[in-house]
């Protein structure tokens, strides 16, 4: 039997979507390959991480990986993912996030074959200064000349690489839906009031600003916010609940017995919430930007949304018959947006590009 090909996966973004889309992704591929994961804990990591995982992946953390630019830790990082590569001898390489990305690109020559997913990529996240956004913008041009595919994880992610480099193809996000629906299946169907959901941090990227002025507007409506963060405060209107964090198989506890996943986000990748909304047949209500607008297509599996006005009458339509839209959702799942199509589209990118290696 042929040993299998080494992959290393180097993670610095290991939290909320990213971390379920790497174990997904990783638990489904080394049935055909060796796979390492070179990754960094973040406060949106699971304690139990590893238990997430597949025996037979080799973990790694990257001690010196930090969210923040921070010049020295930067280069001890540089220097430590060129070690681990060194050590584990891959036949690919494969950077995930920003972080990973421009020190994986400038860490690795091409000798062998090197792809790298965005996961969102930082110059359109609008928490950041406009110099700064500038600043991720002209780092990402300047990375994108070395010798490295881009792999985005939507078609909206995917014309932006083309801006930056004619070396880009995508790859859209998938889940697992063996594993959620094993969960839906333990999980007790209670009868509740009509309620509208969201799922993740609440932090200025999913706008809870604009979620609190939705449920204000929507009084006689229940709203709950599964998670936690930073802008707690913003949402003070009386009809929300406010979950804190909690564990896949509570978070899906909440989402089973509601009827409305709404998403304001002021940019996305392609969210995996979305996607697992979609699969549970709950009516999607989400904002018009990447990675929600090319899944959602209003009218057809859903609503994409620009004003508060739009969102409310979304919702309130909500309360009639959705049965269409929820199957052309569940459909686009089952055909589209899961772990297998994700996992054999990879694995075909992979083979490629080991077979124009060996050329």
């Amino acid at each position: 039997m042929a040993e299998k090909k080494k992959i290393l996966y180097i993670v610095e973004a290991m939290g909320g979507g990213v971390f379920t889309y790497i174990v997904d992704l990783a638990n489904e591929l080394v049935n055909s390959y060796d796979m390492y994961i070179a990754y960094a804990v973040r406060k949106q990591t699971p304690e139990n991480y590893k238990d997430y995982f597949d025996k037979r992946i080799h973990l790694i953390e990257v001690k010196n990986f930090d969210r923040a630019i921070d010049p020295a830790k930067d280069v001890a990082a540089f220097f430590e993912v060129k070690k681990i590569a060194a050590e584990v001898k891959p036949d690919i390489i494969h950077l995930h996030s920003s972080k990973a990305g421009v020190i994986g690109r400038l860490a690795f020559n091409g000798k062998i074959p090197v792809f790298y997913t965005p996961h969102g990529y930082s110059f359109l996240m609008e928490s950041y200064k406009p110099m700064k956004r500038k600043m991720f913008k002209l780092i990402e041009s300047v990375c994108a000349k070395r010798n490295c595919t881009t792999i985005s994880c939507s078609v909206g992610e995917h014309q932006e690489s083309l801006k930056l480099t004619k070396r880009a193809t995508y790859v859209n996000n998938g889940i697992n839906m063996a594993e959620l629906q094993d969960i839906i299946d333990k999980t007790k169907k209670v009868e509740h009031p009509f309620t509208v959901y969201t799922l993740g941090r609440i932090c200025y990227q999913k706008n809870p600003t604009l979620f609190n002025e939705i449920a204000k507007s929507l009084p006689n409506v229940k709203f709950v916010w599964i998670g936690d963060g930073e802008l707690r405060g913003e949402l003070t209107s009386k009809n929300i609940e406010i979950t804190g964090w909690a564990d896949r198989s509570t978070a899906i506890r909440y989402a089973v017995n509601a009827d409305v996943f709404l998403l304001p986000s002021r940019w996305e990748g392609l969210p995996i919430s979305l996607l697992e909304s979609m699969y549970m047949k709950k009516v999607c209500v989400v904002s018009n930007v990447i990675g929600n607008r090319d899944v959602i297509h209003n009218g057809e599996n859903g609503f994409v949304c620009t004003k508060v006005e739009e969102f409310v009458k979304a919702i309130e339509d909500c309360q009639c018959n959705t049965g269409k839209l929820t199957e052309r959702a569940y459909q686009d799942i089952l055909k589209i947006y899961n772990t297998k199509v994700m996992a054999q589209l990879y694995s075909e990118k992979y083979e490629s590009a080991l077979n124009k290696r060996r050329l």
